[in-house]
């Protein structure tokens, strides 16, 4: 009988059956049957702590925030095959609509982001369908990945997903979410984070900055003099002098130690931050953090020359964002698109510096051999052109058969 249901289940997802499920959801408890989650992930609980490394680290900020951001100004179009190696954009596509507005709370920009963002951080992201059943979605919610359980399957990989807040666990299905995940070389179910990678690096960075801060905090500054006394006083006269010192040469921020007798010597048992090269430790913190997430030295050296700066953006686009993008373009292809039909695609525009002139000389060779349409498809992503014998134009009188 679990046989046949599992059969079943197959046949409604291919005919794009989705469960139905209010985005509200999400947001508040609904009755049903708990199925708990099989800890699968090492350091699952890690999730919460990298969103605060995120929030704590500038220079993780900054790369996670660059990526996010590039990523999310790249236009998405739905494209239907058209041979082999051949898609037509398909214009105003459902999809395309339902990306521009995926829910009432949310924009396209900010869903990118959001996705990517968990992508960096956590090495997952995850949207909740909502929508009528046996129809395509109707709203895309991002859930937040230190909520999200994976159910395992033995049969069918995941049976579902765990969302928990406030304390309370709501089960979805598995055709409910689509999970976007980065590999993990030690897992089958959760994507690995860079800050896995770039933990040694970070928490050195952030503990050398702890240090800065408390060094030049109130009451750890070194005395900018000392005042030596040397003539025997008594301790009236000794409190008296640092009295007067102070209301007279002592600022807020101005430290003055005071010693008496003759014999007293100052020796520095402490390192320097120039004695331990402080700024170009930090210098190279920055640079492995933003080496793991792809980031280009040439994109933010205060060295870096335009010429530097203009290939390290070219790299940055062709290595660290684009595959990004490709990654999620083809989950959305599999999850989502079969809701609208067969033979759809989804994919960012490429963004990749290209050489026109090379594009350009394949055109001219291509005319010989490839028809006009072939042409636009292939290097235009446009559909054929229209028919000559196409309708007449409006206002045409209509002919007279008498007269004929």
């Amino acid at each position: 009988m679990e046989h046949e249901a599992t059969i079943v289940e197959r046949a409604l997802r291919r005919l794009g059956y989705v469960k139905w499920r209010p985005a509200s959801v999400i947001h508040r408890v609904e009755a049903g049957v708990l199925v708990d989650p099989v800890e699968v992930a090492p350091e699952i609980g890690q999730a919460g702590r990298y969103a605060g490394v995120y929030m704590g680290s500038p220079w993780v900020y900054v790369a996670v925030n660059r990526i996010a951001e590039a990523a999310a100004l790249v236009p998405f179009r739905v494209t239907r095959r058209a041979g082999p190696e051949h898609a037509v954009a398909v214009a105003d596509h459902p999809f395309e609509r339902l990306l521009a507005r995926p829910n009432p709370l949310m924009s396209r920009f900010e869903l990118i982001e959001q996705t990517v963002g968990s992508l960096e951080i956590h090495g997952n992201a995850y949207w909740f369908l909502a929508g009528e059943p046996g129809g395509a979605p109707l709203e895309l919610w991002p859930l937040r990945p230190d909520r999200v359980s994976i159910v395992p399957d033995a049969r069918r990989g995941v049976r579902g997903y765990i969302y928990e807040v406030d304390g309370r666990r709501i089960p979805l299905d598995a055709a409910e979410v689509v999970h976007f995940r980065r590999w993990h070389p030690a897992n089958d179910y959760y994507g690995l984070s860079a800050l896995e990678a770039a933990r040694l690096a970070v928490e050195t960075d952030r503990a050398m900055a702890d240090w800065n801060r408390r060094y030049f905090g109130e009451g750890m500054a070194v005395p900018a003099g000392i005042v030596a006394i040397k003539e025997r006083v008594s301790d009236a006269d000794y409190e008296r002098l640092k009295r007067e010192w102070r209301t007279a040469y002592g600022g807020r921020e101005r430290k003055t130690a005071f010693l008496r007798g003759a014999s007293v010597e100052w020796h520095n048992v402490g390192m320097s931050q120039q004695d331990m090269d402080f700024l170009n430790a930090r210098r190279f913190n920055r640079e492995e953090i933003f080496q793991i997430f792809g980031i280009p030295v040439g994109m933010f050296s205060e060295n870096a020359t335009e010429a530097n700066a203009l290939v390290g953006e070219r790299v940055f686009i062709e290595r660290t964002l684009w595959p990004k993008l490709v990654r999620i373009a083809e989950k959305i292809t599999t999850d989502l698109l079969p809701f609208y039909g067969a033979g759809l695609a989804g994919e960012f525009d490429d963004i990749r510096p290209q050489d026109k002139s090379q594009m350009l000389d394949e055109i001219r060779v291509a005319q010989g051999i490839l028809s006009v349409d072939e042409i636009r498809a292939r290097y235009f992503q446009l559909g054929p052109l229209p028919s000559p014998a196409g309708p007449e134009p409006p206002g045409t009188p209509e002919p007279d058969p008498e007269a004929a």
